[in-house]
């Protein structure tokens, strides 16, 4: 299922269901700019359900959450640790320098949405 709602908008509908693939033609085909994210990954034929804690997170088939807030804040769980190193890396090599490794003892978030 794919509902985008008026992405020509500052704020569009709230997006649902999308796939990778749509997702990348949204972005590739015009100029957006990211005041707030909420994204949820999950494989191909999941059960498909927002996890708002982390336990949820923990227990789901979500593999990756990405949570972007004030355009500059930018939080990323993964559950494939070799996939988050390599991200870990390659925005390291981008030039960012404020990247740290989330923790249980340097967490302070208490959901896993931006709004």
């Amino acid at each position: 299922m794919t509902s985008y709602g008026m992405l020509s908008g500052l704020f569009p509908d709230m997006v649902i269901g999308m796939n990778g693939e749509d997702l990348k033609k949204i972005i590739e085909n015009d100029k957006y700019y990211l005041i707030f994210a909420n994204l949820k990954a999950y494989p191909k034929g999941s059960n498909i359900k927002d996890v708002i804690s982390y336990d949820e997170y923990l227990s789901s088939e979500c593999q990756i959450v990405l949570l972007v807030i004030d355009s500059v804040y930018i939080t990323v769980y993964c559950k494939d640790l070799e996939k988050l190193e390599d991200l870990y890396n390659h925005i390291k090599k981008q030039g960012f320098e404020s990247l740290e490794y989330i923790t249980d003892e340097n967490d302070t978030r208490t959901g896993l949405s931006v709004w």
